[in-house]
């Protein structure tokens, strides 16, 4: 069974590096697996691709040394144990509200002593019926990784009762639906928000587990490691690609004015 790249980082107390990918070429997810990303963050909540679509890019992201995090919709139980049995290493569980909420998505994410999850081991992550019950129940439940997601008030105010839920690997600020949700739309720079970045970063150090959040660019990534983050998620291939065709537009557009 393959071993997390994310968690071994956390073991180490090392930042691991996360890329967001939208695009369902599995030649992307190829490519990423061989170079010096740590992990591949899929976005099930908000995007439309199908399981069995997941299922294959999953699946080619392990040509190369790379995990794979799942952000699945709130409350979807299945699609966590099925995203896993295709290989993905780690949750993202999103607008998580309480420790109770957060005790059952590990419960869902983790066999037992941990958790409840169902066995079946004919599917990638065992690798298909290869390693005997016991061994593979164990190190699922060492390799898998939870993350819970804060994305308003009431969820920052329980933080660190989410964060102590035995289980839970980190906790990760939602900046842009927290901004929605509290009122101030896209302001990254709102003092709000900027109380939530070091609420989150306090609960973290007052627990031992790792935090994280999205950030855009070298600067701000240099920010929030410096407050000890361990989980940053920089870029997607959505935004990578915008901004390299606006470079070629802007390079045509005084080219031709020329």
């Amino acid at each position: 069974m393959r071993k997390s790249k994310v968690k071994r980082n956390l073991r180490e107390g090392k930042p691991s590096l996360f890329i967001t990918i939208h695009l369902t070429d599995a030649s992307l997810f190829e490519l990423i697996s061989s170079m010096a990303v740590d992990c591949i963050w899929m976005d099930m909540e908000h995007h439309a691709y199908s399981l069995e679509t997941a299922n294959k890019l999953i699946r080619a992201s392990r040509v190369g040394d790379i995990d794979v995090m799942v952000r699945p919709a709130k409350w979807e139980y299945l699609q966590i144990s099925r995203v896993l049995e295709t290989g993905a290493t780690g949750i993202l569980y999103p607008r998580c509200d309480n420790a109770e909420e957060a005790a059952t998505v590990v419960r869902w994410a983790k066999f037992f002593p941990v958790g409840r999850r169902g066995a079946d081991g004919g599917n990638p992550d065992m690798p298909y019926l290869s390693l005997p019950l016991d061994e593979y129940i164990k190190t699922a439940n060492e390799e898998t990784f939870v993350g819970i997601q804060i994305e308003d008030q009431k969820a920052l105010d329980n933080a660190e009762e989410m964060a102590r839920v035995e289980g839970v690997d980190f906790i990760f600020l939602g900046p842009a639906d927290f901004s929605i949700l509290g009122g101030f739309a896209g302001d990254m720079n709102h003092p709000k928000l900027q109380n939530a970045i070091q609420r989150i970063a306090a609960v973290a150090g007052n627990t031992g587990k790792a935090w994280g959040m999205p950030v855009a660019g070298a600067e701000k990534a240099k920010e929030v490691i410096e407050l000890g983050a361990k989980i940053l998620t920089w870029s997607s291939d959505l935004s990578i690609v915008m901004r390299g065709l606006q470079q070629i537009q802007k390079s045509f557009t005084r080219l031709t004015k020329a």
